[in-house]
Order: structure tokens, then C-alpha cells, then sequence
């Protein structure tokens, strides 16, 4: 260091351009002690030998004008307060502590190396890259250690890495528990973060207590030491990972050092002081000096050119020389060097508001398949206006395997499943599956399970959703169509139908199915037959308030027809006889309309409570299929359609009794075949509608309901107006009143044998 430093000192003063005829000398001291050397520090703020208390700064003129170093953090920090008073630059080559970039405390500290906090944004950037997160940290008692432990507790808080072990040691007394705990904790990656002499320490003492096959990320102070390279053991200790300063190199100083051990140089000391160690340093050949560690050569020499520009500036130099009866003041002197921004040796040497220099980081790995260990560089870092930083694994020979070491406190959890943290370590953590309708996004949260939205879907341990489809009877469907085709044939039928009885109204076979009667069955027919049209299409507040109870209600009124039908001829032949008064007033009264007004209105007083307490509206199911979206029809008051269905069935039951009843009346008369058909396929029917609905969920219920109202109304027309019409068209002579007396009086004749 101390031969870089005059190096440094020659060549400015042998330059014509920086500060031409001035010539600037230095004092220099050893900080083997604090105690030993505030004399000498105490000598730098003197002026004319007395230092005068509280003295203005802007008037004061010490003995020097600008300090470089001391090497360390802690003995800069020890140091630095006395310097801060009067300003004066205080120009530091080695000193990394985050704590002197803090300007209200140390306003006058400059340093051209990286702060610490720089140095561990790198190594958190190389812990990131590798993937671990699962490591140690490993220092000194030092405030160099003690920053960069404080630095790595901060900056990794959210990024994922976990500090599992950390120890700051006093000496190397308790290496064996510290490292009998990292390998407990199964740590593969070391942060040691200390002093060149005390990683020395470290590294040796793991060598010797068989602690190999790690990956150790060495700080700046030790990445470039050139004994533990020598150490024949040193490729049992697994992949050494280093950062360093830009190593830059120094045109001239390798002659420079040659002339000047052959010049016979050497530096005199006064006996009893700490300064220099030995008198002519001939024990330190030219190869020791060139060969040493290069991290802080240009640290050294910047630092130098650093205050050698300022002062430049300050005494307003230019090509014909300096005004040397300018005075310059520390404080002058520190203005000038938060201005600079000057080239040297292809670096440009700037300062931001901290008084810290740029970060320019090589990270080098040490190969240790040669011997002594080779340092190589595989990547770089700098944080200028934006961070760039680079690695080429491909230069990285790993320990073991040669595979990247795994340093993780779990194994990351698969797509689809999500971190539950186990303990205090977010690292440290279980995989659960996200269950159905959940998804995960690694990118967004790696701890919870993001739901899907209402229109998405997703089965459990998905990374995404999908689109649901929306699922109700569209138009276009082949089966739709048939339905649709098949409504629209039915209610063509009941006009075709009631036309054909218009135009043969006065016939026997018109007037025994029900004269008048059949119109109105025919119009409930065709008005039950509109209810298929409202399960097709997007279901709206209006087809779901009307779908079911327009056919409930009108095939309630055909069926009160046809069992009115039955009852009236039961009337005819056996009340006639049998109850002659009571067949009296059910002529007079018109009771057939009674009858079925008074059952239509009952239906109709249920389907209106309906209407008005709860009517069906439009919903979307989304829990019967994963993937669909089921629109269809709530049913919000039960037990109003439990009570209209029970009344159609007690309808339905009744006409079935009274038809059959009928069974043994003339045969023109006789219904009971076509309404017991027609009955039973009703019944049927809507035990195959009960059945898929019970069992199934999806559209084709809708589908079996159209079939099951369609069934039932083709049941009536099929067995009951067909039969007659084809009389009508194709048996005339059947449609007489004379075949029909014919039938009464046989009827008559087997009565009366009985």
C-alpha cells in the first residue's frame, strides 16, 4: 500500500499538467494503536504547533490540508470524529462501513472504495442468481463485520433469503460450534464477511477440522488473498466465490518498485514511535511488493489523484502553473472534491452526495484445480444510473458433483401448490395443493391460493384459470330444433283440429267428445304447447316466471275438461236412472262449466300466490360443473309448485277413475281407453322428468322437461282428438245420428238383460 501511495505522490509531482510547479509532500504513520498514535494525528490539526479550541473552520489552516486512510472501518471510525470538526477531506482507501456515507456525522469523509452496502447488494445478487436461499454469515467483532451483518439482515428482508445462522467472533476459539451448527442446519452457502488476517484464521482452522465442500462467498478484504490460495488443502473447501473493486491496473509501478529497491530506499523512523516496521525493508523483495493483493492498488491511488485534483482546482491551476499565494482550506478543498469528475487510468473517479465512489465489482472465483488456487474472473457489477450485473456459469467448475450446490431450507413447491410457512424462516415451508377453483401465481404471491373468478374454473394444483362456458338451450341445437319443430306441429294440430270440429260442429262425433268444451281444450292445448318455447334461448325474468306455470295451468284446464268429459257421461247413463233430481240441476245449472271453472280457478289461485310470493328469476349455477356455467330457473317458492303439481295429479287421478268407471257405456261414448293412454303417459312422463331431475343438473334436464310437456300434451291429442278426427275424415258413416242411436239402444238392450 505505502508503495503505491508514493508511487502515487511521484507521479503528480513529476506531471507538468496536475499542479505544475507545486510539489506536494505528506506525513505518514503506522495505526498499529489508537493509543500510540493520536500524538501524530494531534500533530496533523495543529498549526504552528498549538491547536486552538473552536476555532472557525473557514479560518483555520492545520498542519494538513487532506488525510488518506486509516485502512480499516474501525479505526477510521475511531478517527474520523477529530477530522469532521475543521473538515478537513478525510480521503479513506479502505474503510467500507455504511456508517461513514451518513454526511450530518462525517461531512468531510470521502472514500474510494464502495461503501458495504454496495459490496452486499452484490452478494445478495449472486445468492438470488444461484437460487439459494438457505445461508450463513460468518464475521469478526469488527464494525467492518458488524456493518455488513446489520447490511445483510436489512437488504435480504423480502427477497426471499433467509439468514439461517449468523455469528460474529471475537477469535476463532468457538470455530468447531460454529460450524458443527452450520452443518446441523444443512447450510451449504458462507457469507464470511471479515479482515483478510482473520479469514485467513477461519479458512484454515475449517480446513483442519474437516469442514469441506462449502460454498463460501468472500467479502472484498479476503477475495484476493494470495496465502490461503498457496494452501494445498484449499480445494477441500469447496467453490470459493469472491467480489472485488475493479482491480485496475497501474502503468509504471512495477518499475517504479524495481527502482526504488535498487536505489536502496528506505524510510527513517524515530526509535520508540509505531511507524514504519522495519528500517530499509530489505526482507521484501520487488516480487513480494508487485505480487500482493491488488484490491485496493487503485483505492489507494485515486485517493491520491483525488486530492491532488481538488487541489488543482482550488489553487486555479492551469498550463502556465498555480497561484501559490492562494490559500486553501480544508473545507475549500473538500468543496472542490464534491465537484470532481475526472478520467484516470480509463476510470472516471466521481463522488455522489455521500462522498462515495460508483460501484465497479468483478466477481472472481478461485480455481482451485491448479496449484496455488487461480483467481478468475466470471462476472461483473456495477450500479451506476442502472445496476448491471453479470455471471457466466459456464466458467464456475463446482465442487462434488459439479452441479450448482443446493442451499435451500426447502424444496420449492411444485406449480399449483402454495408455501406454509413452518417456522420463523419464510423459507422453511410445506407445499399444499390449491384446492379447485384456485389457482396459483408464483409471480404474485408464493403463499396464497388466488381464487378464480365467478365466469373461471380450474382443478386443484392449477397455475390458471379457465373460461367457464355458459350452458343453457340454445336455439341453433339440433335437439332445440326437433323440440321447437315438434311444438310448432302440436299447436298447428290444435287450430288444424279445432277447424275440422268448426266445420263438422253439429256431428255426433263433435258433440259426444264435448261440443263446446273442445274448443277451449284445444286452446289450452296449444297455450300449454307456448310453455316449450320459453326453456330455449338465454333465460330471462320473464320466460323463468312462466315457463313451468303456463303449462301447469292450461293442461290443468284440459284435464278438468276430459274429466268433466268422463263425469258427464257417467251422469248421462247412470245418474239419469239412478239420481233423475240430481241430473236435473246438473243439466240446468250447466254443470260440466262449473266444474271446470271452479277447478281452473282453483290451479289459477295457486299459480297467482306463486307470482306474487316467489316467482322463478334467472340464475347462474356454478357449482353443479366445474366448468360450465349453468343458466336456468331457481325455484324460490316450493312448496306453491308442490301444491299446483299435487292438484294436477288429484286431476289427473280423478279423470282416471271416472274414465274408467265409463268402461261399459256405448262404444261411441266409451273414452276410456284414449284418456287412461293419455293419463298413464302423463304420469310416466313426469317420472322420467323427477328422475333425470334428481339425478342430473345439467341442460338435458331442461331437454326431458319440453319432451315431458310435449309427451303429455301429444298423449291428450294423440289418444283423444286424433281417434275422432279420423272418423270424422275417413268414417263418415260412423259420424251419423243414426250409428249413434244405434249404439244407445244396444247399449239399452244389455242393460236391461242385466
Amino acid at each position: 500500500m505505502f508503495q503505491v501511495f508514493r508511487f502515487a505522490v511521484e507521479e503528480i509531482n513529476n506531471s507538468t499538467t496536475l499542479l505544475p510547479n507545486v510539489t506536494i509532500g505528506y506525513h505518514l504513520f503506522d495505526h498499529c494503536s489508537d493509543a500510540h498514535n493520536f500524538p501524530a494525528i494531534l500533530h496533523f490539526f495543529s498549526h504552528s504547533s498549538s491547536i486552538t479550541a473552536a476555532e472557525e473552520y473557514n479560518h483555520h489552516l492545520p498542519n494538513v490540508i487532506g488525510f488518506t486512510g486509516p485502512f480499516s472501518s474501525t479505526q477510521t471510525i475511531t478517527l474520523a470524529p477529530l477530522f469532521m470538526m475543521d473538515l478537513i477531506p478525510m480521503v479513506n482507501y479502505g474503510a467500507g462501513s455504511s456508517t461513514l456515507s451518513d454526511k450530518l456525522v462525517y461531512p468531510s469523509f470521502v472514500r474510494t472504495v464502495p461503501s458495504n452496502k454496495d459490496q452486499i447488494e452484490l452478494i445478495i445478487h449472486i445468492i438470488k442468481h444461484f437460487g439459494w436461499n438457505w445461508v450463513a454469515f460468518i464475521g469478526s467483532n469488527s464494525a467492518y463485520s458488524e456493518d455488513g451483518s446489520q447490511l445483510f439482515f436489512e437488504l435480504t428482508k423480502n427477497t426471499g433469503i433467509c439468514l439461517a445462522y449468523r455469528e460474529l467472533l471475537a477469535d476463532t476459539a468457538k470455530l468447531d460450534t460454529v460450524f458443527h451448527n452450520i452443518t446441523a442446519l444443512n447450510i451449504n452457502i458462507i457469507v464470511l464477511f471479515t479482515e483478510q488476517l482473520f479469514a485467513e484464521e477461519i479458512i484454515s482452522s475449517a480446513l483442519q477440522l474437516n469442514f469441506h465442500n462449502k460454498v463460501w462467498i468472500a467479502s472484498e478484504a479476503w477475495a484476493m488473498n494470495q496465502q490461503l490460495r498457496k494452501l494445498s488443502e484449499i480445494k477441500t473447501a469447496g467453490t470459493i466465490i469472491g467480489v472485488v473493486p475493479t482491480v485496475v491496473s497501474l502503468p509504471g509501478f512495477e518499475e517504479f518498485v524495481y527502482q526504488s529497491q535498487h536505489s536502496g530506499d528506505s524510510v527513517h523512523i524515530d526509535e520508540g514511535s509505531c511507524n514504519q516496521a522495519c528500517v530499509n525493508c530489505s526482507s521484501v523483495s520487488p516480487e513480494d511488493v508487485i505480487s500482493e493483493n491488488p484490491t485496493y492498488s487503485f483505492p489507494i491511488y485515486s485517493a491520491v489523484y483525488t486530492m491532488a485534483t481538488a487541489l488543482h482546482n482550488a489553487l486555479q491551476c492551469n498550463q502556465s502553473g498555480c497561484n501559490k499565494s492562494h490559500i486553501v482550506y480544508p473545507h475549500m478543498l473538500l468543496h472542490e472534491i464534491k465537484l470532481l469528475h475526472f478520467p484516470l487510468n480509463q476510470i472516471n473517479v466521481t463522488y455522489n452526495k455521500h462522498l462515495d465512489p460508483p460501484a465497479h465489482y468483478i466477481i472472481v472465483l478461485w480455481d482451485t484445480k491448479d496449484y496455488p488456487a487461480v483467481i478468475r474472473e466470471i462476472g461483473t457489477f456495477h450500479n451506476g444510473p442502472h445496476t448491471d450485473f453479470s455471471i457466466d456459469d459456464k466458467l464456475i467448475d463446482w465442487h462434488g458433483t459439479g452441479m450448482v450446490p443446493f442451499s435451500n431450507c426447502s424444496v420449492e413447491c411444485k406449480p399449483g401448490s402454495v408455501q406454509v410457512q413452518n417456522n420463523m424462516h419464510q423459507c422453511c415451508f410445506s407445499c399444499v395443493k390449491c384446492p379447485r377453483n384456485h389457482y396459483t401465481s408464483h409471480t404474485a404471491d408464493l403463499y396464497t391460493c388466488l381464487a378464480c373468478g365467478e365466469d373461471e374454473w380450474s382443478d386443484a394444483g392449477s397455475t390458471s384459470c379457465q373460461k367457464r362456458s355458459m350452458e343453457y338451450l340454445h336455439y341453433s341445437d339440433a335437439f332445440s330444433v326437433f323440440l321447437l319443430l315438434s311444438a310448432s306441429f302440436l299447436m298447428l294440430l290444435c287450430v288444424g283440429v279445432a277447424v275440422l270440429f268448426a266445420m263438422h260442429h253439429s256431428t255426433p262425433v263433435v258433440r259426444s267428445a264435448g261440443g263446446s268444451m273442445c274448443y277451449l281444450m284445444l286452446s289450452c292445448l296449444a297455450a300449454a304447447t307456448t310453455s316449450a318455447f320459453f326453456h330455449f334461448g338465454e333465460p330471462s325474468a320473464l320466460s323463468c316466471a312462466v315457463l313451468n306455470w303456463t303449462f301447469i295451468f292450461f293442461y290443468t284446464v284440459c284435464l278438468s275438461c276430459l274429466f268433466v268429459r268422463s263425469l258427464q257421461i257417467i251422469v248421462i247413463f247412470k245418474m239419469a236412472t239412478h239420481l233423475p233430481r240430481a241430473h236435473a240441476l246438473w243439466v240446468k245449472h250447466n254443470g260440466q262449466w262449473l266444474v271446470v271453472a271452479a277447478m281452473s280457478l282453483l290451479q289459477l289461485l295457486v299459480c297467482a300466490t306463486y307470482m306474487a310470493t316467489g316467482r322463478a328469476v334467472p340464475v347462474r349455477d356454478t357449482a353443479s360443473f366445474k366448468d360450465q356455467i349453468l343458466l336456468t330457473c331457481s325455484v324460490n317458492n316450493m312448496a306453491t309448485t308442490i301444491v299446483g303439481i299435487i292438484l294436477l295429479c288429484i286431476i289427473s287421478a280423478l279423470c282416471f277413475c271416472f274414465s274408467y268407471m265409463g268402461t261399459d257405456l256405448p262404444k261411441n261414448y266409451n273414452e276410456a281407453k284414449s284418456i287412461t293412454f293419455s293419463i298413464l303417459l302423463f304420469y310416466l312422463s313426469w317420472v322420467v322428468y323427477f328422475t333425470a331431475y334428481i339425478l342430473s343438473s345439467s341442460k338435458v334436464v331442461q331437454v326431458v322437461k319440453v319432451v315431458v310437456d310435449l309427451c303429455s300434451l301429444y298423449g291428450v291429442m294423440v289418444t283423444y282428438f286424433i281417434p275422432k278426427c279420423f272418423v270424422i275424415v275417413f268414417q263418415p258413416l260412423k259420424n251419423t245420428q243414426e250409428y249413434f242411436q244405434t249404439s244407445i239402444q244396444s247399449y239399452t238392450q244389455t242393460i236391461s238383460r242385466m
